[in-house]
Order: C-alpha cells, then structure tokens, then sequence
C-alpha cells in the first residue's frame, strides 16, 4: 500500500518518517518529496508498506500531532495526466509568439 502523509514539519527526513510508521509493520520505502532546485523538504511524502499494515497506520495517525503538526494521512491516488506538475514546459496558450520573428 502506498501512503500519502502531508503535513509534514519541514525539518523531517526520509528516516524519521520511515520511523513514524515502523511502529504499525514492516516500511518497504519512506520518501519526503523535495523541491527539486532548494532540495527543502515540501512538507510531505510517501511510505510504502503492507496493505493491512498501511491501513492501521492511516487510522491511528490521520489527525495526529507529530513534531508541532497536525498530520493528514491517506491512501496515495494514483497520478492522473492532469496532475503533473506543469513546470517550464512552453507557455500553454498565452498568446506568445514562441521561437517565431515578431512581424509588425
């Protein structure tokens, strides 16, 4: 089962998450999603484990206080097409002119 866990203190890091849940089974992975040009933590991650195990940890710790911050814990949706961040990647439909002369 992979886990969603936002509200995350900026300060933890993969073990202290992987910590965090190790209490309810065994963890396959812990990831805190990072902002990819600061490397500062974005407030959130990911923690692969067991199905059974994975829904006990969702129940006891959706809501909870861990280092100052109320936690949202739930089950990770799949990506969708949409949900990828959009980034630099040209300028949609802004009216721009692209790579092409300006022709007054």
């Amino acid at each position: 089962m992979n886990i969603f866990v936002a509200g995350l203190s900026y300060q933890i890091n993969d073990a202290d998450l992987k910590e965090l849940f190790e209490e309810y089974g065994e963890i396959t992975s812990a990831k805190i999603i990072t902002d990819r040009e600061t490397r500062r933590s974005k407030g959130y991650g990911f923690v692969e484990m067991a199905d059974e195990d994975g829904q006990r940890a969702i129940e006891e710790l959706n809501g909870a206080e861990y280092d100052g911050r109320t936690l949202s814990v739930s089950e990770a949706r799949p990506r969708t097409e949409g949900d990828y961040p959009r980034g630099n990647r040209g300028g949609g439909n802004r009216g721009g002119y692209g790579n092409r002369e300006r022709r007054y």
